[in-house]
C-alpha cells in the first residue's frame, strides 16, 4: 500500500513565454546576460560563461550576446528567438561565427524545426573540433502562483567522442596509445562528474593528458592530469595573466595554512610560483597507475574529491584576490609585501 504525501503536491503548468517576456531585444536578451540567468544556460551546455556585450554589431547584423568561455577565453555567441526556429536566423548565426570568428554557437528558441536540429547536427559532424553548436529550447513552467521557471532543453550539441576521433582520422594518423587513453579517461570521467551530480564542468575530452574546469573569475581554472608514462595524477589550481605572481603571493601569504588544512587529504600540497612560466599553480599529486583502466573508478573518486574541495575552496578566494594589494615584487622568502593605494 503506498503511503500519500504528508504535503499535497502542486501540479506543473507550461507558461507561454510572452507572459514573461514581450520581445526578444527589449526583454528577453537582457534577462538572459544576467549573471544568474546566463549561469542556467551555461550549467545546460557545460561551459562556464562569462557576458562580455550584447546585441553586438557584425557587418550589417547584430548578434544578440556575446559571451567568453571563463576556461579557453575562446567566444561564444547566443542566438535568441521567442518563436519557433527558421531560416534566417540560421543564416544569422553563420554569417556572426564567421565574423566574430566564434569557436561556440548557441541557438535558443522556443521550438526547434526537424529540419533546423538536422542542421546544427550536420553542422557539427562536418565541422572539426574547433566548432561547436548548440540548439536549445526554452521553456517556463510554475506550480500554481509561483513564480515562472526557466527549463532549457538541449536539442543537438557536439558529439566530443566522435568529432576527437573524426578529426584525428582526417589529419591522417592514428592517436598514440597514450592519447586514446588520454580521450578514454576523460570522455568516461566526464560522464562520472555527471552520473555523480557534480558541479563540475570539464572542457570538451581530448587526446591531451589535462582537462580543465572554469571556477568563476577569468585567468583562474582548476585542471585535473593523469600522467600515464609516469604513474601520477594531479589536481592543480592555476592562475595566468600579467597579475598571476602577485595573486599567487597575496593566496600564499593569507591562506596558506587554510588551504593546506582543507588539501591535506588529498596528498602534499606543492606551491608553485614558476617565475619563469606564465602560469603559478597550487598543486596536488597522487602516485598511481593511470594508463590501468581498472584503476580509473578509484582515480575518478580521488581526482572528483580534490577538484570539488578545491573549487569550494578557491571560488571564494578568488574574488578577493587584487593585483594592486601587493605594492612590490617579494623576494624569495615572500615576505610580507606592502599594500598599494588603490587608485
Amino acid at each position: 500500500m503506498t503511503t500519500p504525501p504528508k504535503a499535497p503536491l502542486g501540479r506543473l503548468q507550461k507558461v507561454e513565454l510572452r507572459e514573461a517576456w514581450t520581445g526578444e531585444a527589449t526583454d528577453f536578451t537582457p534577462w538572459l546576460a544576467q549573471a544568474d540567468n546566463i549561469a542556467l544556460l551555461g550549467e545546460a551546455i557545460g561551459i562556464e560563461l562569462e557576458v562580455e556585450s550584447q546585441e553586438t554589431s557584425v557587418g550589417p547584423f547584430r548578434a544578440d550576446i556575446l559571451c567568453r568561455d571563463t576556461v579557453d577565453r575562446h567566444y561564444v555567441l547566443i542566438e535568441n528567438q521567442l518563436e519557433r526556429t527558421d531560416h534566417t536566423h540560421l543564416g544569422q548565426l553563420l554569417t556572426y561565427a564567421a565574423g566574430l570568428d566564434a569557436v561556440t554557437i548557441v541557438w535558443l528558441s522556443a521550438r526547434f524545426t526537424d529540419e533546423h536540429r538536422a542542421a546544427l547536427d550536420w553542422l557539427n559532424r562536418a565541422t572539426t573540433t574547433g566548432f561547436n553548436f548548440f540548439g536549445l529550447e526554452i521553456e517556463l513552467w510554475r506550480i500554481g502562483d509561483s513564480a515562472f521557471a526557466p527549463k532549457f532543453n538541449v536539442v543537438s550539441q557536439p558529439n566530443d567522442w566522435s568529432r576527437a576521433v573524426q578529426e584525428q582520422a582526417s589529419r591522417g594518423g592514428e592517436m598514440t596509445p597514450n592519447e586514446q587513453l588520454h580521450l578514454e579517461f576523460w570522455t568516461q570521467f566526464r560522464e562520472y562528474l555527471d552520473t555523480r551530480g557534480s558541479a563540475l564542468r570539464t572542457a570538451r575530452p581530448s587526446k591531451s593528458s589535462w582537462v580543465e574546469s572554469p571556477i568563476g573569475r577569468s585567468n583562474f581554472l582548476l585542471s585535473g592530469w593523469n600522467g600515464m608514462r609516469d604513474g601520477r595524477s594531479g589536481v592543480e589550481f592555476q592562475m595566468f595573466g600579467p597579475d598571476a605572481k602577485a595573486h599567487f603571493r597575496l593566496l600564499r601569504q593569507r591562506h596558506r595554512a587554510e588551504v593546506e588544512a582543507a588539501l591535506a587529504r588529498f596528498g602534499e600540497v606543492d606551491w608553485r610560483l614558476l617565475p619563469d612560466k606564465k602560469v603559478s599553480m597550487v598543486q596536488v599529486v597522487r602516485k598511481g597507475a593511470p594508463a590501468d583502466r581498472t584503476t580509473w573508478p578509484a582515480v575518478n573518486a580521488w581526482m572528483a574529491d580534490a577538484l570539488e574541495a578545491m573549487r569550494a575552496l578557491f571560488a571564494p578566494i578568488v574574488k578577493t584576490l587584487d593585483a594592486r594589494d601587493w605594492a612590490e615584487p617579494a623576494d624569495a622568502a615572500d615576505g610580507p609585501g606592502v599594500r598599494a593605494e588603490h587608485a
